[in-house]
C-alpha cells in the first residue's frame, strides 16, 4: 500500500487543542446543546493528493462523506472536549482548475485551512502560493487589521467599564459564555471565565 504522500500547512487555525474525549457521528449529537460549538475546516491542494483519502479516514465513517457543491466533499466530525460538543464541518476541494470557483464558499469563516501537496511531487508544492493567494481573498481579515480592531473594541470597553465578548450566532461561538458570565455577575455566582486576548480567536475581556 502507498504510504500517505501528503504535508499540511495551515493558516487561521486557533493551534493546537486538548485532546479529543470522545467521538460520535453528527446525527447522534444533541443539536439543543448549550455548549456547542460548530467550526468550519477547508482543505486545499491539487487533485490525485490524497484529500479526500485524509478526509475520510479522519472522520472515520466514509457513508458520512456528503456533496455540498459541485466539486467539493463535505464531511461532518463531532467530538466532546471538556464538556463542550465540537462540530467539525470539513470542506475538501477538488482540486482541478474548475474548483476554483468554489474557494469563496469553502473559505468563508472557515476557522482554519489545510494547504496539501503531494512530497513526491513538486509541482503541487509549488501549487500551494496559488491556493493561499486564492483562499485569502475570501478568509478572515488579516491579523494587522483585527489587531487594530480589537485594540480599539478593548479600549472603549474598558473606557465604559463593560466586559468584551466577541460572538457569533451563526457558529454558536460565545453566546452562552456571554450569558452565563451577566448571570454569575448579577447573581454573584461562582462560575470562572478565562480571558481570550488572542488576536484571530474570538476576544473575552473583562
Amino acid at each position: 500500500m502507498p504510504y500517505h504522500r501528503y504535508t499540511r500547512l495551515s493558516v487561521d487555525s486557533g493551534g493546537g487543542g486538548p485532546e479529543e474525549a470522545a467521538t460520535t457521528s453528527r446525527s447522534s449529537c444533541c443539536e439543543s446543546d448549550s455548549d456547542l460549538v460548530s467550526l468550519k475546516i477547508t482543505m486545499l491542494g491539487d487533485p490525485e493528493i490524497g484529500k479526500t483519502t485524509f478526509l475520510v479516514k479522519y472522520v472515520g465513517n466514509e457513508e458520512g462523506l456528503r456533496m455540498k457543491e459541485v466539486n467539493v466533499n463535505v464531511m461532518d466530525k463531532t467530538m466532546s472536549i471538556q464538556g463542550a460538543t465540537i462540530v467539525l464541518t470539513i470542506w475538501d476541494v477538488g482540486g482541478e482548475k474548475r474548483s476554483f470557483d468554489q474557494v469563496p464558499i469553502a473559505c468563508k469563516n472557515a476557522a482554519a485551512i489545510l494547504f496539501m501537496f503531494d512530497l513526491t511531487s513538486r509541482r503541487t508544492l509549488n501549487s500551494i502560493i496559488g491556493w493561499y493567494s486564492e483562499a485569502r481573498k475570501w478568509n478572515q481579515l488579516p491579523l494587522d487589521i483585527q489587531w487594530t480592531v480589537v485594540t480599539q473594541a478593548r479600549r472603549y470597553a474598558k473606557a465604559i467599564n463593560a466586559a468584551l465578548f466577541f460572538t457569533s450566532a451563526t457558529y454558536n461561538i460565545n453566546v452562552n459564555k456571554m450569558f452565563k458570565f451577566i448571570m454569575a455577575k448579577i447573581f454573584n455566582l461562582p462560575w470562572t471565565l478565562h480571558r481570550n486576548l488572542t488576536i484571530g480567536e474570538p476576544i473575552i475581556d473583562f
